[in-house]
């Protein structure tokens, strides 16, 4: 599968892709509205910060307790429940009058349930789309990711304007629902891919088996990592260049919308294991100019040729699932969702912790060098091997030796 319209014409992608689309719009929307109704409550910078973006920590806590529901439960029902879930929960904060605490356990709760939707998202595509296709159409899903975020703040600046935040909650909830009847009118029913009930001993058990194949341990740790501290360097934009931040900022989008095109639509196979490693290196080194405390122009293509290098994550997820077997796609997919968000905020952490005691410049060259140290350090065990199989290792010999496939 090369061709945008082969993606399309496939059954149920389209359905898929309003489904995650029509979410990510009403996420935008509710979290703007959320994190300035926090603030007009009580002034409080760190509140409104974590009313926005501290639900996605709680996935730390869903990736260990209940990863295992993104392939133990049928995906149409999952997706639906989730989108149900997240619609209810941002009508429910919309509530006037309602106690910070209250507010603070909804979001706790809704960023548990969302801990499993990655797997549940990007199991049900692979499952959708024909074998080689997963690149193609996760690079657009990402491209979708960036479009509708834009969009999202746009249309949710407005509504918090014209209608009050409450008002933009409820229309983010209303969104949340319409994606919800998408998901469930468009998606056929499938059964589970994996037997059993959900559990956090399943979940615990599925992680450590995915975590103990050395080629899947690496992947994994490419994924988390650099990323996560290249997130911690544009974490520093606006400490950077108050005046420029927005612009740093809208260039990272359009050089990451760069590689996922790039990637998902271009590139040939047989350039993929070659590129790999060149586009891992690409993510960080650029950002090694800003030692030299850059201009705007500089600064901004520095920061576009390097966010092309995120690309190379859409070449690692399909080694990981190359190296899993089917029944665990969604788990082995929620596992590197978890982790990315939990990196991102952890390389963000770090990189202003850096800055507090040095300056922003210098605290974005540090953790350029530091990405760029643990992808040489992970390289040799990302080298491709002839004949890669998809085995999770189990101590008593329980699972399974099946769906065998070349990387």
């Amino acid at each position: 599968m090369r061709t945008y319209r082969e993606l399309f014409r496939t059954p149920e992608f389209t359905p898929l892709f309003v489904t995650c689309s029509v979410q990510v719009a009403a996420s935008t929307v509710s979290g703007l509205a959320l994190g300035t109704l926090v603030y007009a409550a009580t002034g409080s910078p760190l509140l409104s910060a974590l009313s926005m973006f501290g639900p996605s920590l709680a996935q730390v806590v869903g990736a260990t307790l209940l990863l295992s529901a993104s392939d133990r439960l049928p995906p149409r029902a999952a997706m639906t429940g989730l989108s149900l879930a997240f619609a209810l929960g941002t009508a429910a904060v919309a509530i006037p009058g309602l106690p910070m605490w209250t507010i603070f356990t909804i979001l706790l709760a809704l960023g548990l349930v969302a801990s499993v939707g990655g797997g549940v998202r990007y199991g049900l595509l692979n499952e959708i789309l024909p074998k080689g296709g997963y690149l193609l159409g996760r690079s657009v899903l990402n491209m979708t990711v960036g479009a509708m975020q834009i969009c999202g703040f746009a249309v949710g600046g407005v509504l918090v304007t014209a209608l009050s935040p409450r008002g933009a909650l409820l229309t983010g909830a209303a969104l949340g629902l319409g994606a919800a009847v998408v998901a469930l009118a468009g998606l056929r029913r499938r059964p589970p891919r994996a037997a059993g009930r959900p559990s956090a001993a399943e979940t615990w058990r599925t992680n450590a088996r995915l975590w103990s194949d050395p080629a899947r341990r690496s992947i994994y740790l490419a994924l988390w990592v650099p990323n996560g501290l290249i997130v911690g360097c544009e974490s520093l934009f606006v400490p950077f260049a108050p005046r420029h931040a927005g612009l740093l900022f809208a260039f990272a989008a359009f050089g990451m919308l760069i590689g996922d095109t790039l990637a998902g639509r271009f590139l040939p196979r047989r350039w993929r294991d070659r590129l790999g490693p060149l586009l891992r290196l690409l993510l960080a080194a650029p950002y090694l100019i800003f030692f030299l405390h850059p201009g705007p122009v500089l600064a901004v293509a520095a920061v576009t040729v390097a966010s092309v290098g995120y690309a190379a994550s859409l070449l690692l997820q399909e080694r990981l699932i190359a190296l899993t077997p089917e029944d665990a796609h969604g788990q082995a997919l929620g596992l590197h969702s978890s982790g990315m968000m939990v990196m991102q905020g952890v390389g963000a952490a770090v990189a202003g912790a850096v800055a507090q005691q040095t300056s922003a410049a210098t605290a974005m060259t540090v953790i350029a060098v530091a990405s760029i140290a643990v992808t040489l350090s992970l390289a040799p065990g990302l080298r491709p091997r002839p004949a890669q199989e998809p085995v999770l290792r189990v101590p008593h010999g329980d699972l399974d030796d099946q769906a065998r496939s070349s990387a």
